[in-house]
């Protein structure tokens, strides 16, 4: 065996002594405790209770109808917002309308108080169309009722009065014989401010 192997096959065997001693030097003392935690996301979950809230035939300038129906929180967190979203759509049956018939249909939200049905916000469908509505801004969630100060709470439903007028502006509405809107309200629930566990 040369002395170059020698050495070599030394220096290996000293190598391995020393990790092994090393490795004896570092030992302690140690502990573990463990902790389970849950984070569970609450739920913001809108509901009505009517999918269809106003479906009319034969309207004419003049004609009014009353409609209501119930929001529900059936979730388990509060909401701070209710948003209506409107969209529609009108069918021109006589392709001739100058003007947009949304513009004819007036919306009267009311809420029932000491005084009967107040109107608590109006519009037309046109404006309405051009806008997201705070219902709970706007009262018309009534926040008297079931202690909605501040919003649709969870577990809670409140009954959305609204009336409808096809208004007779007193001038020649001929345009409109015939032609169909079609509505869409969508409801947009936005959580309260998150809280300080």
């Amino acid at each position: 065996m040369g002395i170059k192997k020698k050495l070599g096959l030394g220096v290996a065997s000293a190598a391995l002594g020393l990790s092994l001693v090393g490795g004896g030097t570092y030992a302690y003392f140690s502990d573990e405790a463990v902790t389970n935690n849950t984070f569970a996301a609450g739920t913001l979950d809108l509901s009505t209770s009517k999918s269809t809230i106003i479906n009319l035939e034969s309207m004419k300038p003049g004609d009014t109808i009353y409609r209501e129906f119930e929001l529900q929180n059936i979730g388990n967190l509060d909401m701070s917002k209710v948003l209506l979203n409107t969209g529609y759509t009108v069918t021109d049956v006589e392709s001739n309308n100058t003007e947009d018939l949304g513009k004819q249909i007036e919306l009267r939200f009311l809420i029932n108080d000491s005084k009967g049905m107040t109107v608590v916000y109006e519009t037309t469908l046109a404006e309405l169309k051009e806008q997201s509505l705070n219902l709970v801004e706007e009262n018309i969630i009534d926040p008297e009722v079931d202690g909605h100060k501040g919003g649709l709470k969870a577990g809670k439903s409140n009954t959305i009065a609204v009336k409808f007028e096809f208004v007779d502006n007193g001038e020649d509405q001929n345009q409109f014989q015939g032609d169909s809107l079609n509505l869409e309200w969508a409801f947009e629930a936005k959580q309260q401010t998150g809280d300080e566990v």
